[in-house]
């Protein structure tokens, strides 16, 4: 018998395939019928509409044991291709699903659809039956009714795992620190829709009478499941924009956590209500009490259970693979008795995930070791298979069902718009990011498409219901990320009208410096940098030190201000050691420096957000960056963070002030004090913002004793006139040094000017010149031309250092001097 050639839709299910699956593996176990093993056995497929009114039959047959693997293409024939094989057929079926996706992504990414999420759908319309599903030796070769709930299957689990690692990532803990800002827009945005919507259904009940018993719980399932505002669907969001760790990805996470725990105990509510009404209300009460103990389980021995992992684990050291197979083995078997007391498949799971203590070790192990698979292929596999069974052509808005479904979408979609408008603007939220926040919560993804395809594959809505939907998470996926690019851009905030540098710093006032710090070696470098700057009681430093640590294992981004509590983030970090070794200095600098240490968990390609938003809120006239190459004793790179120079360049792009660089070489060393001008820094000048910047900040250095500045100053040849109002500043500002190198005695302060002809000549004069100095400054002068570096630009490695700094940076100067590299603030 030949399989029917009708192509039914792909539809996610949820236990009954897990069940399939097990029942299948004891099947194959168990001795074979009297029908004999490799004859074809007849299976029925019986689709029925929800009310039971019209059922259609597909008979199709398959061959035990199943043929997996093919005996090769050489031998292959007309009636035994590689389709005939589950593997092979298996393999062709996920390539062509991930070359649309990454198709569509690259089509979508070039208008601005930038959301992986949009290009996933896209890639399953594009596959379905409206294109090349449509093709009917495509559908018969390559996706055949035989296949799909193989594919069905590995998809749902991808959504289980999704679920599960979204739970990992979510940190409860932010629910007793949320505002009330977050926590009235959280609510707001789940109870408003969901009321104005339900209340629409019963004001025009009469309207659409002739809507059958099914149809009107189908509109109440679509309207309450678009109500919600999933936390996983934001915290996605946010990370494609590239605004998680704004101050308005701050909220919407906090706002999306709120409103995520009302709608899991909500929906926890309706399945057991809907248990009570199809079966009966013991049958509710048991289940309800089978939860109860499953959380105080999860709880009460599961989470202390990932404690003790924890602190078997030592510090620095991997999590054992014992450790993570166990809590995996956990995760199958939650799924499995969620179907048992009648909850969606992802109850368990994703309970169980929150249980997982988020970020190091544990939790980042589990999000290292899951997170590339889950949401790089199998999350994908389950969106385009999902989409793929959508028939947009069946929508037909002039039915009842279809209107009543479109309206209450509209009316769900305006409340909850309108819901999270309230509380920011009652709050003085400027109108931009009110509106902001609003599209942000009313965002659709995979959470919603997932609720829906498990409803339609247990028969609870209808094939209308569910393409509805699908077109419009389709359509607000689309359109709310492109409007929030449109509405809010996170940098605008770091340009002011303050001048907020060290030319402008008013003398005898306290200066404001911004340390950061990535790794305990950057903290010795920045401490010795901060005392060159001579701190005094009339001349006074405040330190804002900033501990920046990647975001892995959780979704939330967390910045803490130590000096707020007592209690340090973690006892596994070294954030420890960095608030006793900058207390130290603060002590041995009595009544001259003011320190406050910070720590700052996001993602790195964000980390510039949390840097230039404290250094805009402190008003701070210095940001101190460490460079990102970490050289040995001997002058050879010793290690090398590309994520680090691309965090540099993003703050000197974005920074509200002045941004220095430090390329520490090893050789800042703490001053002896019975050693006069134990320290020499050299200053490099060949003028403009940047160099007189520099220029500054050298010349405070000097105000210390035991440490003498040598100011070189390069003249191109014939350029010693002033002919614009730069140099005039440029002239200015170095008659106070002329005149202390005149009149000091000491040798504490030396003029220099030295007149070279091209950039041949100031590579030479600075490799003679560089190891008679502990430290060289110098000006970024980025894309600013001079005859003295002619044809040093082409030789640049680093543009984020200028052409002075990455010369004096390269590994071809063998000396050990340090060099900074100071850019003057450019956001004015």
């Amino acid at each position: 018998m030949q399989p029917s050639r009708t192509r039914a839709p792909f539809v996610a299910t949820d236990g009954v395939i897990f069940w399939k699956v097990v029942s299948l593996f004891f099947e194959l176990s168990l001795p074979v019928s009297a029908s004999g093993l490799g004859l074809p056995e007849q299976a029925k497929m019986n689709s029925s509409s929800i009310d039971g009114t019209s059922t259609a039959s597909k008979e199709i047959c398959i061959s035990l044991p199943p043929r997996v693997n093919s005996d090769g293409v050489w031998i292959l024939n007309a009636t035994s291709s590689l389709t005939n094989f589950s593997l092979p057929l298996l393999e062709m079926q996920l390539i062509f699903v991930f070359i649309s996706n990454i198709v569509c992504y690259l089509i979508l990414n070039s208008f601005g659809l930038i959301t992986k999420f949009v290009s996933q759908m896209m890639a399953g319309i594009l596959m379905g039956p409206h294109v090349f599903g449509g093709m009917k030796s495509f559908g018969e070769l390559l996706f055949p009714l035989v296949s799909q709930e193989m594919l069905d299957t590995i998809a749902m689990l991808g959504y289980t795992l999704f679920l599960f690692l979204s739970g990992v990532k979510m940190d409860m803990g932010i629910i007793f620190r949320t505002g009330r800002k977050a926590m009235y827009t959280g609510a707001l945005s789940l109870l408003m829709p969901l009321l104005l919507g339900m209340g629409t259904l019963q004001l025009f009940g009469n309207r659409w009478w002739g809507l059958r018993s099914s149809e009107k719980l189908e509109l109440i399932f679509a309207t309450a499941t678009h109500s919600m505002t999933p936390f996983p669907v934001i915290a996605c969001l946010l990370s494609d924009l590239n605004i998680l760790n704004s101050e308005l990805g701050r909220l919407g996470l906090s706002s999306a956590i709120v409103s995520d725990l009302f709608s899991g105990f909500l929906n926890s509510v309706f399945t057991l209500a809907k248990v009570a009404y199809d079966h009966s209300a013991s049958r509710a009460f048991m289940d309800f009490g089978i939860i109860v103990v499953y959380l105080a389980v999860v709880v009460l021995g599961a989470r202390p259970a990932m404690y003790w992992m924890v602190r078997q684990t030592p510090e620095g050291r991997p999590v054992k693979d014992l450790y993570i197979y166990i809590i995996i083995l956990a995760v199958l078997g939650s799924a499995l008795l969620s179907v048992w007391f009648d909850q969606l498949i992802v109850f368990g799971p994703f309970v169980l995930g929150l249980a997982v203590p988020d970020g190091p070790p544990l939790g980042s192990t589990l999000v290292y070791k899951l997170d590339s698979m889950v949401s790089g292929a199998l999350l994908p596999l389950f969106v385009i298979t999902t989409m793929m069974s959508v028939n947009f052509s069946g929508i037909n808005l002039n039915s009842d069902l279809a209107m009543a479904h479109a309206t209450a979408m509209v009316v769900v979609i305006v409340a909850k718009f309108a819901a999270c408008l309230v509380p920011p603007l009652y709050s003085s939220m400027p109108m931009n990011d009110a509106l902001t926040l609003a599209l942000i919560m009313s965002c659709k993804g995979v959470v919603e498409m997932a609720n829906y395809s498990i409803a339609r594959g247990q028969n609870n809505i209808g094939e209308k219901i569910f393409s509805l939907a699908m077109f419009t998470i389709l359509v607000t996926a689309s359109i709310v990320p492109v409007l929030i690019r449109r509405l809010y851009d996170p940098s605008r905030k770091y340009a002011g009208y303050q001048k907020r540098n060290l030319i402008h710093h008013k003398p005898n006032t306290e200066l404001r410096v911004l340390s950061c710090i990535h790794k305990p070696d950057n903290v010795p470098a920045v401490i010795n940098l901060l005392e060159r700057i001579s701190p005094t009681r009339e001349n006074p430093l405040a330190v804002y030190v900033l501990h920046l640590i990647e975001l892995i294992g959780r979704a939330s981004p967390v910045f803490i201000s130590h000096q707020m509590q007592k209690k340090t983030l973690s006892n596994r970090s070294y954030s420890q050691d960095l608030i006793l070794s900058f207390s130290h200095f603060q002590r041995n600098n009595h009544e001259a420096i003011a320190v406050n240490v910070f720590t700052a968990i996001s993602p790195s390609k964000l980390m510039y957000e949390d840097i230039c938003t404290l250094a805009l809120d402190k008003l701070t006239s210095l940001i101190v960056l460490p460079f990102h190459r970490k050289y040995s004793i001997d002058g050879s790179i010793e290690l090398e963070d590309n994520t680090l120079r691309t965090l540099n360049c993003s703050v000197l792009d974005r920074a509200p002030c002045s941004v220095a660089i430090l390329v520490n070489r090893g050789h800042i060393r703490r001053s002896t004090p019975s050693v006069l001008a134990s320290y020499s820094i050299a200053m490099i000048f060949l003028g403009g913002n940047d160099d007189r910047e520099a220029l500054i900040l050298a010349g405070r250095m000097v105000n210390d004793s035991n440490v003498s500045l040598t100011v070189v100053r390069l003249i191109a040849e014939g350029e010693d006139s002033i002919t614009d109002c730069s140099k005039m500043l440029d002239s200015e500002i170095l008659k106070s040094f002329k005149y202390h190198s005149a009149a000091d005695h000491k040798g504490c302060v030396m003029y220099i000017e030295e007149e070279l002809k091209d950039g041949t000549e100031t590579a030479t004069m600075l490799r003679e010149l560089i190891d008679n100095y502990d430290l060289c400054i110098v000006g970024r002068r980025y894309n600013v031309e001079s005859p003295l570096t002619t044809c040093l630009e082409e030789w640049s490695e680093f543009p984020e250092l200028g052409v002075m700094g990455d010369m004096l940076a390269s590994t071809d100067f063998s000396g050990r001097c340090s060099v900074l590299v100071v850019q003057q603030q450019m956001t004015i």
